[in-house]
């Protein structure tokens, strides 16, 4: 205890102390069994106050008989209160999520602070009316109306007490008043008792009244200090940096400091006054609690009191607004790690972080997947959160396999769930490890990014999670998205996820408006640049336009593959050629010759079959990344519900259709009004077909009647029904499906 306390006494200035502080710390000295000596040791450091030999009488006249008994816990607070930090338990203290994690703000070691005196100006150059001027001048507007008070009377304790004073008159009256008075102050503002001085309002009134409800702007508030040595009040004042407008010498024990607050209204000037004597409290500055109203009165420059005179010290002095200052207390208060001495490392370098997606992102880094509506990302990041549940591939590359929690803020509950399931399905994967992913629900309940961090933190934190994916971030977007200091702001949230969780964050956005194809990879997502900048690696997702042959291509390899699994099925694999394994009419052919009773199903099937295939889109993945070289952009098919690479490279020349020079895009565009013509005529072929085939099922359709139904000539239709895209064939005048036995001539 001996050594703590002495420890603690540094932390307290006797300078800072009211009397009844200093008597407290001597009987809590002597009830934990110091010596007198040393609380006069102690008391020494106040030389104002300091006489030789007090302590000693006090100490004797200290007794605990009464039951008035103060402890060492005492001086504890009070070194707190002035900034002492104990230091951290072995044990860890578990904090409730609602606690307050609140910064110290010492920003001076109110111990060591050099004192400053004022002086009082020289009698013959002092120039009240117009310290009084410029302290008007300084404080208000021409119109705002000033309350001030020059008379006073004397209550039963002997104390000059303020009357209510005026409050009609603006600072411009004020002003033009006291340069005309020819150095009479009293003309202006009325004669005063030299006794008690004078005292003005610091803000502007409605000219109703001095009350609370009469002030109309709550621009300042009054620092205050009765119980610190003047210089010392003068030095801490300004070493705190306090945005003060005036500084005034009271005639007394005390410094006035006119600070800026700029408060909107009355509630937002009491959360500021009291963060304000907050800060110097904690650096030593004991503030007088009864002055928090902002009708308060302070003193009046250019005024005498008693044998001093109360003047105006200083003016502007310390940071230049309310929020410049509170922004430098927060910022001289951070955790910021100190810098290091690249030779220190040199020799023994950290390792890196491991990779979690292998050449692509490394673990506790961020990742943005952007992309076009309807590109499937979220698609892609359940893709991701299964592989990296799973240890399995993404896409193409290799995943660590950790626990990882899917944010879902898009997605009612029971769709975002069979999500899931429909994509393990097509990953072809088993759910062994299916507890590694845990989803949030949040559809309808997202709150702004820098609230749900915190609430994010908190419900990951001791589950060591690899990977947290939030799927979209537009959700939670706090602010313009095009502004780079409110976003940079924003994906700062995503930073204190990665470092308070130790994991990496995965996210998704959306691309601007119009054309992309011509723009770099990073400079696609919609809003400020900070998006594609901020992260570790940027994956950007952008359309491939495919051509109708390559469409036709792609039709005729799912026909075949799915024609050659029926066969399969049925161990008839061996008996197909391989040329004809490549033809889709052929492979249709077989299945119709080996698998007649089946036939009629997989007719039916294959439906789906090109439906699906149809509905296929293609992209391409371009990556920015941070740590890794920059990989080859990456051309995927759209398969929904997943995206498959494509490894036959049909997609590697192809070019994205915004990016196509106006000729090109104009060939193309009557290419496919071409193709969409010629297919509206077989479909009305096929069409007149079936109809006249329904007459007489059991005759064939003749060429002439398909000529007779549609007023054209047997060779218009026999040239009609030539093209690859028609589903009919001829032979000897006879009409024939497409599947049937004779070749087309």
């Amino acid at each position: 205890m001996e050594f703590s306390l002495k420890e603690l006494l540094k932390y307290i200035d006797p300078s800072t102390c009211t009397y009844n502080d200093w008597i407290s710390v001597g009987m809590a000295l002597k009830h934990e069994g110091f010596s007198a000596w040393d609380w006069e040791e102690w008391s020494q450091k106040d030389s104002a106050r300091y006489h030789p030999g007090e302590c000693g009488a006090k100490w004797e006249s200290f007794k605990e008989e009464s039951g008035n008994i103060v402890t060492g816990g005492t001086i504890y607070q009070m070194a707190y209160d002035r900034g002492y930090v104990p230091p951290m338990r072995q044990e860890t203290i578990a904090l409730g999520w609602d606690d307050e994690i609140s910064d110290d703000y010492v920003v001076v070691d109110s111990n060591n602070v050099e004192v400053l005196p004022i002086e009082q100006p020289d009698g013959r150059k002092w120039k009240p009316v117009n310290e009084l001027i410029k302290y008007l001048e300084t404080l208000f507007n021409d119109e705002d109306i000033v309350g001030f008070v020059t008379k006073s009377w004397v209550n039963e304790d002997g104390k000059h007490v303020p009357t209510q004073g005026s409050y009609k008159k603006t600072a411009g009256q004020l002003i033009s008043e006291l340069r005309g008075c020819k150095g009479d102050l009293g003309a202006v503002m009325g004669d005063y008792d030299q006794e008690a001085g004078a005292w003005i309002r610091f803000n502007p009134l409605d000219g109703n009244g001095c009350k609370n409800s009469n002030v109309t702007e709550f621009r300042y508030a009054l620092v205050e200090c009765d119980d610190m040595d003047l210089a010392k009040q003068n030095a801490l004042i300004r070493e705190l940096e306090l945005p003060v407008a005036c500084l005034v010498y009271s005639g007394g024990k005390s410094i006035h400091a006119i600070v800026k607050v700029d408060a909107a209204d009355n509630k937002e000037y009491r959360k500021r006054v009291d963060f304000l004597y907050k800060i110097c409290k904690k650096n030593g500055l004991i503030i007088d609690e009864q002055n928090k109203n902002p009708s308060r009165l302070s003193r009046m420059p250019g005024i005498k009191r008693g044998k001093n005179k109360q003047f105006l010290i200083d003016t502007n002095i310390g940071k230049s607004s309310w929020n410049e200052w509170e922004e430098w207390i927060e910022s001289v208060n951070d955790d910021l790690p100190e810098p290091e001495n690249l030779a220190d490392v040199w020799n023994e370098m950290p390792s890196l972080s491991p990779e979690l997606i292998k050449g692509v992102l490394r673990c506790g880094h961020k990742m943005l997947i952007s992309g076009p509506s309807k590109a499937g990302k979220s698609f892609a990041l359940i893709e991701l959160t299964i592989a990296l549940a799973e240890g399995a591939k993404w896409l193409e590359w290799d995943c660590k396999q950790g626990r990882v929690m899917y944010v879902n803020l898009e997605l009612d509950r029971a769709s975002c769930l069979h999500r899931f399931d429909d994509v393990y399905k097509a990953m072809h994967l088993d759910p062994k490890h299916i507890s590694n992913i845990d989803i949030w629900n949040l559809r309808g309940k997202s709150v702004p990014m820098d609230q749900l961090a915190p609430k994010l933190i908190r419900r990951a934190a001791k589950k060591n999670y690899i990977a947290i994916i939030i799927d979209p971030i537009y959700k939670v977007i706090t602010g313009d998205e095009n502004s780079a200091d409110q976003m940079a702001k924003f994906c700062n949230q995503f930073d204190k996820v990665c470092t308070e969780l130790e994991c990496a964050v995965i996210y998704c956005h959306h691309h601007s408006k119009g054309a992309q194809g011509g723009k770099r990879s990073m400079d696609r997502a919609s809003g400020s640049g900070v998006f594609a900048r901020d992260p570790d690696a940027l994956l950007d997702l952008i359309e491939l336009e495919v051509s109708d042959a390559v469409r036709e291509q792609e039709e005729n390899k799912a026909v075949c593959k799915f024609c050659m699994e029926w066969l399969r099925r049925y161990n008839l694999q061996d008996q197909i050629p391989i040329d004809d394994q490549f033809s889709q009419v052929k492979m249709l052919e077989w299945c119709r010759d080996l698998l007649k009773p089946q036939y009629k199903q997989i007719t039916e099937e294959l439906k789906d079959v090109r439906a699906k295939t149809k509905a296929r889109t293609a992209w391409r993945i371009e990556g920015t990344l941070r740590e890794f070289k920059r990989f080859e952009p990456v051309n995927l098919w759209f398969d929904y519900p997943v995206h498959h690479w494509d490894h036959t490279g049909v997609l590697k020349d192809v070019q994205p259709d915004d990016s196509k020079p106006f000729f090109q895009k104009g060939k193309e565009a009557r290419k496919r009004k071409a193709k969409s013509k010629r297919d509206d005529i077989h479909a009305s072929t096929l069409q007149a077909y079936e109809m006249l085939h329904s007459l007489h099922p059991n005759d064939p359709v003749t060429i002439n009647e398909l000529a007779n139904h549609f007023g054209m000539t047997p060779k218009g239709i026999k040239n009609r029904l030539k093209q690859e895209e028609s589903y009919l064939k001829f032979d000897n005048g006879t009409v024939y499906e497409a599947c049937g036995e004779v070749e087309a001539t």
